[in-house]
């Protein structure tokens, strides 16, 4: 089915999943497309999207989208390739890739984790993931292989021949492909992960984190995460600061500081962030701040909607206000003020010159 054209929109509740800016755009529009991603915890959004990625992150990638995703991360990352140490952060996902058949090593037992991922080696990974098998390309395998590649329009907005290599911005577009296209059986992938699609072929974003989203809840250091979510944490799949993690991960987390939970009950999906103070580390990512609030700024085009927050954390930093549910909060008409004590979930993005943005997402008094 042809995908251009389509528009589709996303709640504020789903997209507090992650933290991506609410707008509504049409689908086939890189925009949305990395919404998805995002939202669904394939890949990270933030940074370079022209960076090349390398056989290890692609691998990272393919456990990221796949039924499983959170027993690969549960799995001991033993070393399985010579140049793969147990160590490496990727050890786990590729020793999953490797045994599933979604790709393979090289001669001498090496994978090459650092080596820049073709087109052609990442549709080997993705028609695996749709339920296609080598008797299913009988003859010439890569032939075969590249055929069925277009038929089910997996290289949409991406133009690149075999041999070429892949960039996030290309694995942004192959991934949502893949949400959207059918398994050999017939069905819709992204139905596997518990995800839907629109009458329109797209995929509904609204089905990633639903109406189910409960929280914000703030669990302090003493705290046990258990308390906090009405399911077996054993059986949860986690986010840490929008990305894929772990429980182990997240407790940690919590022992510097405090983290932020949302949670899905009919997904076992627990959202995490954790505390930061701004000015620790660098570059894109969710991260939760806490502080006083010293001032509330409007912009001179409109005198009744705030438009950034400060706080007492001596840095200086605005915090921009861009959701209508946050603006309101901080308005003349909301509940928070100057001198409250708050915490803001925040969306950091670079800025130029080494300076980085954020845009508060939700918050919470605290």
């Amino acid at each position: 089915m042809n995908r251009y054209g389509v528009t589709a929109c996303v709640t504020a509740a789903a997209v507090l999943a992650v933290g991506i800016p609410f707008t509504a755009e049409a689908s086939s529009n890189y925009e949305m497309r990395r919404k998805v991603i995002g939202l669904s915890g394939i890949m990270s959004i933030s940074g370079d999207h022209n960076a090349m990625v390398t056989r290890g992150e692609y691998a990272q990638m393919l456990v990221n989208a796949s039924v499983w995703k959170q027993t690969a991360l549960q799995t001991s990352s033993t070393a399985v390739f010579s140049d793969v140490p147990a160590t490496d952060q990727h050890a786990s996902a590729i020793r999953t890739a490797a045994e599933k058949g979604w790709m393979s090593g090289y001669l001498g037992g090496v994978f090459r984790p650092d080596q820049q991922i073709t087109l052609q080696e990442a549709i080997r990974g993705l028609l695996a993931l749709l339920e296609y098998t080598d008797e299913d390309f009988a003859g010439n395998q890569i032939n075969g292989r590249w055929a069925q590649y277009n038929y089910l329009e997996l290289g949409e907005h991406i133009g690149k021949e075999p041999s070429e290599v892949l960039t996030r911005a290309d694995c942004i577009n192959l991934f949502y492909n893949l949400l959207c296209a059918e398994t050999s059986s017939g069905k819709d992938y992204c139905t596997l992960l518990g995800y839907e699609l629109s009458s329109d072929g797209e995929v509904n974003p609204l089905t990633i984190t639903d109406n189910e989203l409960k929280g914000p809840k703030v669990v302090k250091r003493t705290m046990s995460l258990d308390d906090f979510v009405p399911f077996s944490l054993s059986q949860a799949t986690f986010y840490l600061d929008g990305q894929i993690s772990t429980m182990e991960r997240v407790k940690q987390a919590k022992s510097n500081g405090f983290v932020v939970l949302y949670y899905n009950t009919n997904t076992k999906t627990v959202w995490a962030y954790s505390s930061l103070n701004v000015d620790q580390e660098t570059g894109g990512g969710m991260v939760a701040i806490k502080g006083e609030i010293t001032g509330i700024y409007y912009s001179s085009s409109n005198v009744m909607t705030p438009s950034t927050v400060i706080l007492d954390d001596d840095t200086g930093t605005q915090y921009q206000l861009k959701d209508a549910d946050v603006q309101f909060a901080f308005s003349i008409y909301g509940e928070m003020q100057v001198g409250d004590e708050v915490i803001l979930i925040c969306e950091k993005s670079a800025a130029g010159d080494g300076a980085e943005s954020y845009t508060v997402t939700d918050y919470i008094e605290y």
